[in-house]
């Protein structure tokens, strides 16, 4: 009988080069605690970050640290080969950006280690770069993972009409989730005021400024407004200013960020996202849907590829406060339309954006990399 040998499990390094907590940290923690569940030998790369570094160790992630300051930071590259060297068997290092890639593919270099795969995912809806590093950095990718049609097809237009320095077959697209326990759908409760609700980074590009126009245009109905998270002083002291001067204040409920908004969006009635920037996928938008409530959100990036107008939500055009007014008003002045919407949210989210729809995918895109 021959004898049976013991195959480590792979090693999954995320490289996460944020100092503070957003949208690309969640992802990589999420991917993260997947993999760990499953067995994987898994570590994630950071700056030492404690705002980052703390939901990480707290998930039970191993950490190591770099300075990861870009192309000409040598320092990371040799902490990583270092790491590499140690680790028996195949490797995956799964960054977020190309600065970051360019670490991970000269430690790969330096290490002398093959058996190294390197994996991107794309968060941003921007043109490529078609310059001889980024064309080495294209070269050498095994996957690179976008998080929205809109995404890849804006990277691709570089090369309208032109061939691709990089293989089209390692362009995939893969719409974001949340690793986050099975959802029950709860409808909103009717004892309490009719409520609106912000979550995310507050800075400009967020849009926070058309949505004060747009509750003064329609501050007789006295909606309320719940804005959830932190932003840099300068900013909160604009917003807030804005607010006064547009007669809003008094409607207008503020709390600060928190890793959990679920139980805040539950004691909402809907959502209302309308970024002016192009958002390659919004974590905030599926929030809502998990939770069942209708949103407003604007139409300028990838929300159209999950949220169709008038079925889960209203998509608006951005910067438009009297547009974005009206969509509110309509949410507001019919209830059954928000349950209905947000029926049809939840039903939208559990059928194509739950997190078996993202992991599943992105296993094969692993296993298939090995």
């Amino acid at each position: 009988m021959a004898e049976r040998v013991n195959t480590p499990q792979p090693t999954l390094i995320h490289i996460v080069g944020d100092n503070r907590w957003a949208g690309i940290p969640r992802y990589a923690l999420d991917i993260c605690r997947h993999f760990d569940s499953k067995g994987w030998n898994v570590w994630a790369l950071t700056r030492d970050a404690k705002a980052v570094d703390n939901l990480f160790e707290k998930a039970g992630i191993r950490l190591f640290h770099a300075p990861l300051q870009g192309f000409t930071d040598y320092t990371s590259i040799r902490i990583l080969s270092h790491k590499l060297k140690e680790i028996p068997g195949n490797v995956i290092i799964h960054t977020h950006g190309f600065r970051n890639l360019f670490t991970a593919l000269a430690a790969r270099k330096l290490s002398g280690k093959k058996d190294v795969r390197l994996i991107m995912s794309r968060h941003k809806i921007r043109r490529a770069v078609d310059s001889w590093l980024l064309r080495l950095l294209y070269k050498n990718l095994d996957a690179l993972i976008f998080v929205s049609r809109a995404a890849r097809d804006r990277f691709v237009s570089t090369w309208h009409n032109k061939i691709m320095p990089i293989n089209p077959e390692k362009l995939i697209v893969i719409h974001n989730s949340l690793n986050i326990p099975s959802q029950d759908y709860s409808p909103p409760s009717a004892n309490r005021p009719l409520t609106a609700m912000f979550h995310g980074p507050l800075r400009a590009g967020k849009g926070l400024e058309t949505l004060i126009d747009a509750l003064a245009i329609l501050k007789e109905r006295r909606i309320r407004l719940r804005i959830v998270g932190s932003g840099t002083p300068d900013y909160m002291d604009k917003i807030r200013h804005r607010a006064i001067t547009r007669g809003v204040m008094d409607l207008i409920d503020w709390h600060k960020h928190t890793n959990d908004p679920l139980p805040l969006i539950k004691e909402s009635d809907f959502g209302v996202l309308p970024s002016t920037q192009e958002e390659a996928f919004g974590l905030s938008n599926i929030e809502y849907m998990i939770a069942g409530r209708p949103q407003v959100c604007s139409s300028n990036g990838a929300q159209p590829e999950y949220i169709t107008d008038g079925w889960e939500g209203f998509l608006t055009p951005p910067a438009n406060p009297s547009f974005l007014a009206e969509n509110i008003k309509k949410l507001a002045d019919n209830p059954d339309l928000r349950l209905k919407m947000g029926e049809n949210a939840f039903r939208t989210y559990m059928g194509r954006l739950s997190w078996l729809h993202f992991i599943n995918p992105l296993t094969e895109v692993y296993q298939k990399v090995l």
